[in-house]
């Protein structure tokens, strides 16, 4: 099986592979269909806007400091603000991808030669231990040549959200998840009136029942089920119950926590991972449950069903590995 980090790089892998294909396919039917009075649409940026958001930044010493005095921080390198939406921002500079202590010793950072990598917004990508550190070393050194693509890298994506958003944006992030937490997923069933969505029904009785006996004993309230496309409104004890762990959790811990939530679009799934209730393959099973019943009945389509799945996997993989590893010591 392998660890969840080589795991993760295989997920991946896959999900770019299918990506590209997708891309390709996408591509010889806009040529087929195209004619001259079509215009090509573009998807370049204008190239101020290019050459400033793709801008690598890498700051040397200076030449009037002897190299004895110089710290990893005076030699560094820093990410473009493009790095976070996933285009590529430029060729491999680097050669050698290796993990040291911090300078202060609090916390571990990731070297690309002898530069110390810092996050877009230029703070030191400070990581709390040395797992994680060395699982963001092997994104950067699984880079290719030709380019750096921050969609191989979702742990440094999710690195940097803890250092820069989550600190600066708490209180919103948590108000979020919570206004969300009414229309959780898990909380939504199928009408079952019919033939077809009485499966669904029994279906998701089968698989979820247990996650909201398991909410119902980790918090002490009975979640309220609905049928709505508006949600219900949950017991507010409940939902201060659930705020409050919300409140305790590290920058990395939330950062993992939001970015599950809005992939599974819900926060019990995402806390069920933190208590370590849930493991990837079940988070999985309970996010596509309908879609999958749906693929089983009509069958599934190539560049459609295959991408979001092999996505969804690299989405929710990255955030439980990262969750995972920062609470190593």
């Amino acid at each position: 099986m392998g660890s969840p980090a080589s795991q993760l790089m295989n997920l991946v892998s896959l999900r770019r592979s299918l990506l590209y294909s997708a891309i390709r396919r996408l591509s010889s039917n806009a040529v087929a269909t195209s004619s001259d009075s079509c215009p090509a649409t573009s998807f370049t940026p204008p190239l101020e806007t290019a050459e400033k958001d793709d801008r690598i930044y890498v700051k040397r010493p200076n030449s009037s400091s002897s190299s004895s005095s110089v710290t990893r921080d005076e030699v560094s390198v820093t990410m473009p603000m493009t790095f976070m939406t996933g285009s590529v921002v430029g060729k491999r500079f680097y050669k050698e991808v290796t993990t040291r202590m911090a300078d202060d010793g609090n916390g571990w950072t990731v070297m690309l030669d002898y530069r110390t990598l810092k996050t877009p917004y230029k703070r030191p990508l400070k990581l709390p231990n040395l797992a994680l550190a060395k699982a963001i070393a092997a994104e950067w050194e699984y880079q290719q040549t030709d380019g750096i693509r921050p969609f191989t890298m979702p742990l440094m994506k999710l690195a940097c959200t803890a250092i820069e958003r989550v600190p600066l944006t708490r209180v919103k992030i948590i108000k979020n998840l919570i206004d969300k937490f009414h229309h959780d997923l898990v909380f939504c069933r199928s009408p079952g009136d019919t033939d077809l969505t009485k499966g669904v029904r029994e279906k998701q009785e089968e698989k979820i029942d247990p996650l909201i006996e398991w909410l119902q004993s980790e918090f002490g309230f009975k979640p309220k089920l609905h049928s709505s496309l508006f949600g219900c409104k949950q017991d507010n004890h409940f939902v201060n119950a659930i705020e409050n762990v919300l409140q305790k959790t590290t920058d990395c811990e939330l950062a993992a926590i939001d970015a599950i939530a809005a992939s599974a679009h819900s926060l019990v799934i995402a806390l069920a991972i933190l208590r370590e209730r849930l493991n990837i393959e079940e988070t999985m099973e309970l996010i596509r449950l309908e879609e999958d019943l749906q693929v089983d009945k009509w069958g599934l389509v190539e560049g459609g069903h295959d991408v979001d799945i092999a996505d969804l996997q690299v989405q929710i993989s990255s955030a439980v590995v990262f969750l995972r590893m920062s609470f190593r010591k």
